[in-house]
């Protein structure tokens, strides 16, 4: 899964269960860029790269999201 990916269905999922997501490009240094849901957060990498499998259940898991919801 690429990170521009990620976001949109995090964005999906933020719909669908009524929660605010919200992206913040500026917090971050280079291409990192951060991802809020609700009051959790995490850091997309390089958004035009392809995650890889440990970095995509941290990031679930700091999002409290099951990888199998996305």
């Amino acid at each position: 899964m690429m990170g521009n990916e990620f976001i949109r269905k995090v964005k999906a999922l933020g719909k669908a269960r009524k929660v605010t997501v919200t992206l913040n490009s500026s917090r971050g240094k280079g291409s990192h860029q951060t991802l809020y849901y609700g009051s959790s957060f995490t850091v997309v990498r390089n958004p035009k790269d392809e995650l890889k499998t440990g970095t995509f259940h941290a990031m679930c898991g700091q999002l409290g999201v099951k990888p199998n919801d996305l």
